[in-house]
């Protein structure tokens, strides 16, 4: 219905005119093959620079595009051959975006496989692709949440304010899914990461800036993807962040994409498992004279899940919020 219906108020439907998607993200339990559920019924209204725990926002994405490549076909019968009904016989969806802002869960996201920690290097080590031996990490202490890292003021000494730093236990023969919060990567055996003490460190999501050093306490500028860390972790100050073109994981995780209406409505294309299908890859915009912005550049492929409701698999779930009054 497109008209306004005057006797009750309604307003006329149209189609949500809207000027960007903003991206969210939340973990996956690769481990129990538990992804994070968005329900639009309970929490669609979200504020969009506030959103619901545990995800968490990646900002602005552009040139976001969702394709359906599942495939109908029909079933047929006599001679000559005549369709009597519908079979969905194949199910597949992919998402493509670019990111308009870099950061750690950004680019681990677009990347195709791990997503590295650069660690600080321990001094002579030898240089290497991904970075060279890591210096020693500050064990944590009583104390410490998610956004505040005691380690004592004589190992504070060690650390400047507005450093990089990667919080996480030690690697200690772990196999499987490793990284605290996230699953950053996966450990066939110890001698594939040579038994490296530091390798989760390496690896992990869990990751924060320094803005503050005061009686032994690192504070951080937001708290760390996995919590508070427990007194076992370590903590590893950290240059930047590498990805490499290759390697054998898949980075999977649970996505919401928001289009905010100018008219008061909402739509949310919710994707509970969202794999990589790409490369590391960028795109560039030019702006004004010589200078170009790189935008990270993402293309990933949906899998399943079952809908409680009904157990049918799905892939993605689009919700629409209309705007008040909007008639329907």
């Amino acid at each position: 219905m497109s008209t306004t219906v005057s006797s009750v108020g309604l307003v006329g439907a149209v189609a949500p005119v809207t000027r960007r998607v903003r991206a969210y993200f939340a973990p996956v339990n690769r481990a129990a093959g538990l992804p994070t559920l968005f329900d639009a019924a309970q929490a669609g209204t979200f504020a969009l620079s506030a959103p619901p725990a545990p995800w968490v926002d990646l900002g602005w994405c552009s040139h976001f595009a969702r394709k359906s490549a599942t495939k109908i076909g029909a079933l047929t019968t006599g001679a000559p051959a005549i369709a009597q009904s519908q079979v969905v016989t194949q199910v597949e969806a992919t998402v493509q975006l670019e990111f308009d802002s870099w950061g750690k869960l950004q680019m681990a996201l677009a990347a195709g496989s791990q997503q590295m920690n650069l660690l600080q290097t321990a001094n002579g080590a030898a240089a290497n692709g991904s970075g060279g031996v890591a210096a020693k990490a500050v064990p944590l202490v009583a104390g410490s949440t998610a956004s505040s890292l005691s380690v004592g003021a004589t190992a504070a000494a060690q650390f400047r304010v507005g450093e990089l730093i990667a919080v996480d236990e030690d690697y200690v023969a772990q196999t499987g899914f490793v990284g605290s919060g996230v699953s950053a990567a996966y450990v066939s055996s110890p001698a594939s990461v040579g038994n490296d003490i530091n390798y989760v460190r390496r690896v992990t999501l869990n990751v924060g800036r320094v803005v503050g050093i005061a009686g032994g306490v690192l504070e951080l500028g937001a708290p760390l993807l996995a919590g508070s860390p427990p007194s076992g972790m370590q903590v590893s100050p950290l240059m930047g962040f590498v990805d490499r073109e290759g390697g054998g994981f898949f980075q999977e995780w649970s996505a919401l994409f928001v289009m905010d209406g100018e008219q008061g409505d909402r739509v949310i294309y919710h994707y509970p498992r969202l794999q990589a299908m790409q490369g590391s890859a960028e795109t560039v915009e030019t702006l004004a004279g010589p200078l170009e912005k790189v935008k990270l550049a993402g293309a990933f492929r949906a899998l399943p899940v079952k809908d409680a409701n009904d157990g049918e698999t799905v892939l993605c779930f689009r919700s629409y919020l209309p705007g008040a009054m909007r008639a329907i």
